[in-house]
């Protein structure tokens, strides 16, 4: 008997279903069945089904004489299950890489409840892919559960929020079967399967792990075809509430449903493309027809449902007015940025006019994220050794505020009193270009921090990767860059890439890249504070994975190495820690298996640490695609390991300026095989390893001796010219190329 009953609906999806059942089939866990129901499909369907059961004992056809439906064709392949769990996977969408495995392993951590719930994600067909705006419910749920982290719907009514559909859940067959729960025909067939089968459910669980792309389709979806069809809402709701009347244990979900079936129907009559503009009115009639009747004693409507109340032309009367009010909202956003943009030019003019206020000193990092980067090590540094230097903070919104120390001075970006400091700030300091909403003044000095070394291409060297500045406007970066006054540096390769891809007035100044200071100076103290508040126990040889963003797929994520697997090979006494580049930490990555990996303490997500040198800190060997981490981790002269397994892609879309797989810090993996030998046969820390790394500290660390942000205050804010540090802990910086300079210099 399978652990899973797969069964897949098939009809005119020929271009789409190949790529369905490979993602089934494929996937590592394979205690499983594909019972596959040809609805009577005229395309090629039925020939490709067969194929996949020539070829896979696995798999099992079932061909309809004639065309019944999308529910009628799942109700066909339930009597040939024969798996403890039922999965209704639609054609056109597909399992994400070790779902199956994630879904086998939350069973066996709930003991098989009725039900479980997992994530999704919409892959459109333009490319973009956004993930379950409710995915907080999943995790939510799994914290709140009891102690076999299970629940009911009363107990979680939130879970009735998810979208009402089949295909985000499995379900214990002999649960299903003792309820005799079926499909029934024509649209929305989901809402009277899955509001019955949650509310029966005695054992619910979650799996905040996104394990289906759920295909939007530009044309073929059923519920986006305009049609009278939709009516079939109606009828689905009366099946929901018949159910519930033959169960009085379930009477008190009435009004729950009640409002549950208001939203829908007014989601389906909003919607431009779901119903003739002549039915519009009948639909809408019919609704609040139901609405009336259904409604229970005593309970009050919520203020969006009132419209049901009424007649359809006040309905109408009032969707107009929204959609006027939206377009006057847009306009007076629109006067708005104008009337700031004229105020700010004209505050600059003013501000012109009065020379700068040579101690204060305006600070911003990662697009006024908050105190981080090497704008923070500046100004950390400032406040202990000039602490008449006041330093101000340029943040984003209140939220980012909130997570300041509370010593800490801010203004929130493009507010008045954001351009009035502006207007009297001497110094300018980050790490991002600042916005132009914040024009330079005359005598104002600008120093640009940058993010690391570059690898890949920057700046006018993307013109060459049209794809990698998609959505990029590399004039209009230019003309910002040519504020910078300063650059900062940490090495001879940093110095030259940034001249050519910034060709705009500066000096490069070879400071060395100010946060890593703290890589240098801290100590086993620091290190153990920081890996016991990442949880990792005493004694364990940490694993850091920092992988990198592709800029050859839309929204910049791809699977390199199944996470689950290579924390099982490393084996007991490793701790797998995983850091996502920023721009991936809001997408949908952590939601394909690292967020549910971190939750069973398979992995450690380090991805919201705000201060990556702690993370680095904390890791005994680096592990990392093409990131520019590798730069800076190599300061701790502990082992890196460069997997490489789409260099040849990575490159020729994103451009880089050298080969790291030729002149890498250690050794190099080009499969997960590879990989996990370097880790299973001890290579990875070999004298081989010690050499490569030793080339590449002499020649990408040349200048941070660990103090790098007081170079940058005393000789940049404070004109200390001949200051000189301590003796440097990595190896001495060049010959200063001018006769006033010393450690830093100006080219």
């Amino acid at each position: 008997m399978p652990r899973f009953s797969v069964i897949v609906p098939v009809f005119k999806v020929q271009g789409f279903l190949r790529e369905c059942l490979d993602s089934v089939l494929e996937q590592s866990y394979r205690d499983i069945e594909v019972i596959a129901v040809d609805d009577c499909s005229p395309d090629g369907c039925g020939a490709i089904l067969d194929e996949y059961a020539d070829r896979d004992e696995r798999v099992r056809v079932l061909h309809l004489p004639e065309n019944v439906g999308l529910g009628r064709t799942r109700n066909a392949g339930m009597p040939h299950a024969t798996g403890d769990f039922l999965f209704f996977l639609d054609s056109d969408d597909t399992l994400t890489p070790g779902a199956l495995r994630a879904m086998a392993d939350r069973l066996a951590e709930t003991s098989d409840p009725d039900v479980l719930v997992f994530d999704y994600a919409r892959t459109h067909w333009w490319g973009g892919t956004r993930r379950n705006v409710l995915a907080h419910v999943l995790a939510d749920a799994a914290d709140g559960a009891s102690c076999d982290g299970t629940f009911t719907a009363s107990e979680r009514p939130e879970i009735l929020d998810l979208l009402m559909v089949v295909w985000n859940k499995l379900y214990r067959r002999d649960f299903v079967e003792r309820e005799g729960f079926t499909f029934t025909p024509g649209y929305y067939e989901d809402t009277p399967w899955t509001f019955p089968v949650l509310l029966s459910a005695s054992r619910i669980a979650t799996l905040d792990r996104i394990c289906l792309n759920y295909r939007q389709r530009r044309q073929g979806n059923i519920l986006s075809i305009t049609s009278r069809k939709h009516f079939d809402i109606h009828d689905q709701y009366e099946r929901v509430f018949a159910f519930v009347d033959s169960r009085p244990a379930l009477a008190s979900w009435r009004g729950h449903l009640h409002a549950k079936m208001g939203e829908h129907c007014l989601d389906i009559l909003a919607k431009p493309d779901r119903l003739p503009p002549s039915a519009k009115g009948e639909f809408f009639r019919r609704t609040a027809e139901m609405f009336r009747e259904h409604r229970p004693a005593g309970t009050s409507v919520a203020p969006e449902l009132r419209v049901l109340e009424g007649g359809y032309a006040v309905y109408a009367a009032k969707r107009q007015a929204v959609r006027a009010g939206q377009e006057l909202a847009r306009r007076a956003q629109t006067a708005r940025r104008a009337a700031n943009a004229r105020l700010a030019r004209g505050r600059s003019t003013l501000g012109a006019r009065r020379a700068p206020d040579p101690d204060l000193v305006l600070y911003s990092a990662f697009s006024h994220q908050g105190v981080l980067g090497d704008p923070a090590a500046i100004y950390h540094k400032a406040r202990e050794i000039a602490p008449h230097l006041r330093g101000v903070w340029v943040v984003r919104d209140e939220e980012a505020a909130a997570l300041l120390p509370p010593d800490v001075e801010y203004v929130l970006l493009d507010s008045p009193r954001c351009h009035r400091i502006a207007a009297r700030a001497a110094y300018f300091v980050n790490n991002v270009n600042w916005p132009g909403s914040l024009p330079k003044r005359p005598g104002a000095v600008h120093i640009h921090t940058h993010q690391g070394t570059p690898l890949k291409y920057m700046g006018v060297d993307l013109l060459a990767k049209p794809g990698a500045r998609y959505g990029f406007d590399v004039p209009r970066m230019l003309r910002r860059a040519d504020r910078w006054d300063y650059s900062l540096v940490a090495n001879p390769h940093s110095e030259l890439v940034w001249e050519r891809a910034y060709p705009c007035h500066f000096a490069s100044l070879r400071t060395g890249s100010p946060r890593n200071d703290a890589l240098v100076h801290a100590g086993p103290v620091h290190t153990a504070a920081v890996r016991a508040r990442l949880g990792i126990p005493s004694g364990h040889r940490v694993v850091l994975y920092a992988p990198t963003r592709r800029d050859y797929r839309r929204g910049g994520h791809v699977d390199r190495i199944d996470l689950a697997r290579f924390a099982e090979d490393l084996g007991a006494g490793h701790t797998l820690v995983v850091r996502l580049h920023p721009a991936l930490a809001d997408g949908p990555a952590r939601g394909l298996g690292l967020a549910e990996l971190h939750r069973r303490g398979v992995v450690v997500d380090a991805t919201d640490e705000p201060h990556v040198e702690d993370v680095m800190l904390a890791a005994d060997v680096l592990v990392t695609d093409y990131s520019a981490l590798m730069f800076d981790y190599a300061l701790l002269d502990r082992p890196i390991v460069v997997h490489a397994d789409d260099w040849g892609a990575y490159a020729a879309s994103r451009g880089a300026y050298f080969d790291i797989t030729a002149e890498p810090p250690g050794h190099v993996s080009r499969s997960y095989r590879e990989l996990a030998w370097l880790f299973a046969s001890g290579t990875w820390r070999d004298e081989e390893s010690a050499r490569l790394r030793s080339g590449f500290r002499e020649r990408f660390c040349a200048y941070d001796d660990g103090h790098a942000a007081e170079r940058v205050v005393r000789t940049v804010l404070l004109g200390e010219s001949g200051w000189v540090p301590g003796p440097s802990t990595v190896g001495a910086p060049p010959a200063a190329r001018s006769a006033d300079r010393d450690v830093l210099t100006s080219s």
